[in-house]
Parts: structure tokens; C-alpha cells; sequence
């Protein structure tokens, strides 16, 4: 799930987007509600409903690709906020305050499961740094 993220506040933080998979385990659809596109109000645009209390790996890409930052969560709630459809507040496995002031970029992803090792793997062999928030692990570039 390709998403926009809010700033973290609580141990929580509301990511969102106007668009998202239905099937985020890869096999099941999970419930949508077909909306308007929320800043045009025009169109299309589903609200995906993620599985309450499904373990999430959420990560927040560099521009510059120095350092990606990554955490694992539960999903909390789909709220109806007045902001981009698809939206999931997920708890913050990991120092939240410190990812209020480590975040970047502004389109995160988020997966089903817990990708978090592989993820460092494959950050490693391509030369990005990368903050594993939900177990302190550094890896410099």
C-alpha cells in the first residue's frame, strides 16, 4: 500500500491514500467503499478496509536514498478522516518520537507481515542505509 503518512503522535500514526490493493495478503479482497477521489471530489477512489489487528511492516523511503527508516505495527482502526480515502492508523512498534523526527519523503509503503530483515537485507547489499525502528538497528551506508 502505496500511501501518504501523517505525523506520528502517540505511538500511532494515520497513513492514507486515494488509492490501495485489495488484496493485501495477496490472496483475499479485503472490504472496499467506492468513494469520490477526496481533493477533487470527482471520480473514483476505493477505501480499502485493512484487517484490524494485522501485523504490518511500514517503510519510509529517502529521496536521496541514504537511509530508509522502517517499523512494524498492528493495524488500529480504518478511520474516515477528511483526508485521502484509504486510511489505516497503525501502532508504532518502535520509538515513535524518534520517527517524528527521522521521517522523509512523503509516500511510505506498507505491507501485510513482517518484512523488517529482508528488507535491511536487501537495503545493505544495495548501499542504503537503514533504520530498523522497532529494533534499533542502525546500518550505515
Amino acid at each position: 500500500f502505496l500511501q501518504d503518512p501523517t505525523y506520528p503522535h502517540h505511538g500511532l500514526i494515520t497513513l492514507a491514500h486515494c488509492t490501495a490493493p485489495r488484496r493485501m495478503d495477496g490472496k483475499n479482497l479485503e472490504r472496499t467503499i467506492i468513494q469520490t477521489h477526496f481533493e477533487s471530489d470527482y471520480g473514483a477512489a476505493p477505501k480499502v478496509e485493512m484487517r484490524i489487528g494485522q501485523e504490518v511492516t511500514v517503510i519510509d523511503p529517502d529521496f536521496g536514498n541514504k537511509r530508509w527508516i522502517g517499523f512494524k505495527g498492528k493495524v488500529l482502526e480504518n478511520p474516515a478522516l477528511d483526508i485521502c480515502r484509504a486510511q489505516v492508523d497503525v501502532s508504532i512498534e518502535g520509538d515513535w518520537k524518534l520517527l517524528a523526527q527521522e521521517m522523509h519523503g512523503f509516500h511510505w509503503m506498507l505491507a501485510y507481515g513482517d518484512h523488517l530483515r529482508e528488507t535491511g537485507y536487501a537495503l545493505r547489499k544495495m548501499g542504503v542505509g537503514w533504520l530498523n525502528l522497532s529494533t534499533g538497528a542502525v546500518i550505515e551506508a
